[in-house]
């Protein structure tokens, strides 16, 4: 059950057994339905997830009601908004999932006990936190200088298999085009490779 997020967790600190023992034993689990919101923008984020089967999103809704994809978390990623979880203040985004989706998550205050009782967890979390913030950075650079074609590849390559598993309109709304411009670069695409 915790070998997904053991490995995870063993991608940048190294655990003793009774460390190990320590986290498994404040993980929570849950199991999230297709399209149920895990937060919702103006809410306090109260705890950070980790995928273990599925794929959450995070999002962002405008005055008008038309959504943002920020990002997908399929399996083995992390989803929080990370402002509102540290900082115990309103979320900017939401999160949801876009599958049934099983998850492993920590509560604020399990996450800063877990600090204090599993020092290297610090260590582990600012990696993270540096990892995510380099990957914003490099969606925004992407989205200000590159071509929707070349948007939808970096998605291709950063998200594989997942196109097979999300609507079209998620892709879409990742990539800042329309459902219909994404299928006119799908066909593009299939065309090339024959």
């Amino acid at each position: 059950m915790f070998d997904l997020i053991m490995a995870n967790f063993a991608m940048h600190i190294s655990l003793t057994p009774a460390e190990a023992d320590y986290v498994q034993s404040v993980l929570q689990h849950k199991v999230v339905k297709k399209n149920a919101l895990l937060l919702s923008a103006g809410d306090i984020c109260r705890a950070i997830y980790f995928v273990n089967k599925g794929c959450l999103r995070i999002f962002n809704i405008d005055r008008e009601g038309d959504q943002y994809n920020i990002s997908f978390c399929p399996e083995n990623w992390w989803s929080v908004d990370i402002a509102s979880f540290f900082g115990q203040s309103p979320a900017f985004y939401s999160i949801s999932a876009l599958e049934d989706t099983d998850v492993f998550y920590l509560g604020h205050a399990a996450i800063e006990k877990l600090f204090i009782e599993v020092p290297k967890f610090e260590r582990f979390f600012r990696i993270l936190t540096q990892n995510g913030f380099n990957l914003y950075q490099r969606r925004i650079t992407s989205n200000l200088s590159k071509t929707a074609e070349e948007r939808y590849l970096q998605f291709q390559k950063q998200y594989p298999k997942l196109e097979q598993r999300i609507a079209q309109k998620q892709i879409a709304s990742y990539l800042g085009i329309t459902p219909v411009f994404l299928s006119m670069l799908r066909r593009n695409k299939q065309t090339t490779n024959r």
